[in-house]
């Protein structure tokens, strides 16, 4: 049999060997599955305003290394992960976790969440993983009645079915009005809890609540709490607080991306706006404080609002004020138009300026002008002053902290105005400092041709013997 073709199966068979240990090295590295475990069904145990206690039953031939719980909450981006503490023994077990929600962990109710459980054999091991467990938290401290509108669903416990009948007509309509007004569709029910003392609601929305809340919308778990006792349904004040408080949801509608969230003043000044519009006692307050010199900005009523009780009002006033001038000088749908840009998460300059042909800037020395306000005077951080900077500080890398002067101790450099940008400096030939990675790749490189040598040199000599007499 000739050695020729004994030497070319050889050679073919070599970069087949050589693919199979390439796929194998990874193999050998990645971690082992999980051994074989199954979890049970979760409980949940809950305690009103105290805690939320989760269990589970699981069962393993091993005893894990690690046991973790997952809860997703409404609007997250990811679940909330906490270690669970482990059994010492293998076999069936109990897993617990207990969720405060005392003081800073308070949990408004109606809020849904979805549990599951994960377990590991080793560290980076493939977890076994619970089903998740949907669980709704309820205030359970009172005894709860229920009427159902076409979205709105009253939950009340004090006062008749007339009372909360009234209370769901008012916020259907207010959905309605506010869903035609935006151009937008609601179909998932809005759930609304009237309260009828104020221990119970400030119970309900936690410690942080400020004093003068009487109502509040939550967008992620689309609920609306207010505090209206029954001989109060024919106050003016309900016909406010409940268009107010749902034309936040609708807004949430209109605008939700996945970026970003309009400037507070937007969505509060909308809400006034469609509930009691630019009355005579927001009005004043504006004007006192144009005469005062004491008008906040728009630009900082983007976030939250000031929580003095008088700046507070201030700020709603301001927010009603902005949107009565904006419909005022450029028309309803001009208002809709700005609400609907941030439906693609522009930011404040974009949705303004596709909506009214100027950025926010523009807009607000508009209303300021309309006021005859002067520019507000800006507070909070301010940029830091000039000075020496210690060596090295500021400058680009392999670069002396000012061009042309000595880098050593005890020398300054200038720091470089704020719309400056800094330069990196590209490494100097043969410092070693090569940050694409190229001399890896050359090492690398280096050694594939030094194999491949080796083995062909190999291959040549087994061809060699094997044709030798």
């Amino acid at each position: 049999m000739s050695a020729v073709p004994s030497l070319r199966r050889l050679a073919r068979a070599v970069p087949l060997l050589l693919v199979l240990a390439a796929l194998l090295v990874p193999a050998s590295a990645t971690h082992a599955a999980s051994s074989a475990g199954t979890f049970g069904e979760t409980q949940v145990k809950a305690t009103y305003n105290q805690s939320l206690e989760f269990s589970i039953p699981f069962t393993s031939d091993v005893v894990p290394s690690r046991v973790e719980v997952r809860v997703v909450f409404p609007g997250a981006i990811g679940p909330f992960i906490a270690e669970v503490l482990v059994a010492t023994t293998a076999g069936t077990n109990t897993l617990r976790y207990t969720m405060d929600l005392s003081a800073g962990g308070h949990m408004v109710p109606n809020t849904t969440l979805s549990i599951s459980w994960a377990a590991f054999d080793t560290a980076g091991s493939t977890p076994v993983v619970s089903d998740p467990f949907t669980y709704r938290y309820l205030d359970t401290s009172h005894d709860w009645q229920t009427v159902a509108g076409d979205i709105v669903v009253v939950h009340w416990y004090s006062g008749s079915e007339a009372f909360a009948r009234k209370a769901m007509a008012i916020g259907d309509k207010a959905i309605a009005d506010t869903s035609s007004l935006l151009g937008v569709t609601e179909t998932r029910k809005i759930d609304f809890y009237i309260y009828g003392d104020d221990a119970s609601f400030r119970g309900a929305l936690g410690p942080g609540t400020r004093e003068n809340v009487g109502g509040q919308a939550h967008a992620d778990i689309r609920t609306l709490f207010a505090l209206i006792t029954p001989d109060q349904i024919n106050d003016a004040w309900v016909g406010i607080v409940i268009p107010h408080e749902l034309t936040h949801l609708v807004f949430d509608t209109a605008v939700k991306n996945p970026y970003r969230f309009p400037p507070r003043w937007l969505n509060e000044g909308l809400a006034v706006y469609l509930s009691q519009g630019f009355d005579a006692s927001d009005r004043s307050l504006v004007a006192s404080a144009v005469s005062s010199g004491d008008l906040i900005p728009l630009t900082a009523l983007g976030g939250q609002f000031p929580t003095d009780a008088q700046k507070t009002y201030l700020a709603y006033a301001e927010s009603v004020s902005a949107i009565d001038y904006l419909v005022g000088s450029l028309g309803k749908d001009a208002l809709v138009n700005l609400v609907l840009a941030y439906k693609a998460g522009l930011t404040d300059d974009e949705a303004f300026t596709k909506a009214l042909g100027m950025d926010l800037a523009a807009f607000q020395q508009g209303w300021l002008t309309d006021l005859g306000a002067k520019t507000p005077t800006q507070y909070g951080p301010k940029p830091n002053p000039s000075g020496p900077l210690p060596p090295g500080w500021g400058a680009a890398p392999g670069a002396s902290a000012n061009p042309g002067t000595s880098s050593a101790p005890g020398a300054t450099s200038t720091p470089a105005s704020s719309g400056d940008t800094a330069a990196t400096a590209a490494p100097a030939p043969g410092s070693g400092s090569d940050s694409s990675g190229s001399g890896d790749v050359t090492l690398i490189l280096l050694a594939i041709v030094v194999v491949s040598g080796a083995m062909l040199a190999g291959l040549v000599l087994a061809g060699r013997r094997a044709s030798a007499p």
